[in-house]
């Protein structure tokens, strides 16, 4: 028989992974505040629920992208959440970028109701899911993952099991520091270069047929930058739970308070962003 999925929130990640699901003919319901945006998946062959008890009660696997840590609280553990309507034997992924006890908070309440938990991040930005190309980043037990496998890979390349519940999100918070750090000096590397008088456009093509090469460095000038401070702020609570110093991250989130989309596209298109 087939998997059933629920996607719950439908921004800028989850609409494609909803459509992609739909495409590859799972069945799929799918929920969001914004009722337009629900009844525009339905138009496309997605099953339009009401609630969320409504959406967790149609799905084997309910897939939660929503924004925060107090966002993924409340769809699952409201008293008309998620874990209300849930299936007994059924999957939850937190595919936010949350916090490993987050996760934790929502498996000891869903384990009451026969509901697996695995926090799923998602990497690769908008444009990995809108091409169905999600790298996810697994927490929870292997088995379950390996049982419902057969509904991630309408949206994604690549499933890495990382370790217990909450290994998902620790693999994200690595994956989000080796970004944002990217960022910081990608900007700071291409205006020295400009301002010593090699066009970033020449400068930037030529590294990236180095050993620098990266996908941060290639599609810089792509990226919202929206959830640096969100995601610094996650790692340094996570690190203050072993007593682990980031003086790097410190530095880089100093930093990213002054680069913006319109400086870095500036650069990249050989104005000065200062000018």
């Amino acid at each position: 028989m087939d998997l059933s999925v629920a996607v719950v929130g439908l921004g800028a990640m989850g609409r494609p992974i909803a459509e992609h699901l739909v495409g590859s003919g799972t069945p799929t319901t799918v929920f969001d505040l914004d009722r337009g945006l629900v009844e525009e998946l339905a138009a496309g062959g997605a099953r339009p629920a009401l609630t969320l008890g409504d959406a967790a009660a149609a799905a084997d696997v309910v897939v939660v992208i929503v924004p925060s840590d107090e966002d993924v609280r409340r769809v699952c553990l409201g008293d008309d959440g998620l874990l209300a309507g849930a299936r007994p034997g059924s999957a939850l992924l937190i595919s936010a970028s949350v916090r490993p006890d987050t996760c934790a908070e929502v498996a000891a309440a869903a384990g009451d109701r026969g509901v697996e938990v695995l926090d799923a991040a998602l990497t690769g930005g908008v444009r990995g899911a809108e091409a169905g190309r999600i790298n996810l980043l697994v927490g929870g037990d292997a088995e379950v993952l390996e049982r419902i496998r057969p509904v991630l890979k309408p949206w994604t390349v690549g499933v890495h099991h990382l370790g217990p519940l909450g290994a998902g999100q620790v693999g994200k918070t690595v994956n989000n520091l080796c970004h944002w750090a990217q960022v910081a000096i990608i900007h700071e590397a291409l205006l020295l270069g400009q301002r010593l008088g090699v066009p970033a456009s020449k400068v930037r093509a030529a590294v990236l047929d180095g050993p620098a090469a990266s996908r941060t460095l290639a599609e810089v000038e792509q990226m919202r930058l929206t959830w640096w401070r969100k995601d610094i702020e996650n790692a340094r609570q996570v690190a203050a739970t072993i007593g682990y110093d980031l003086p790097l991250t410190d530095r880089v989130h100093e930093l990213m308070a002054g680069i913006t989309v319109e400086r870095i596209a500036a650069i990249v298109d050989d104005r000065d962003p200062d000018a």
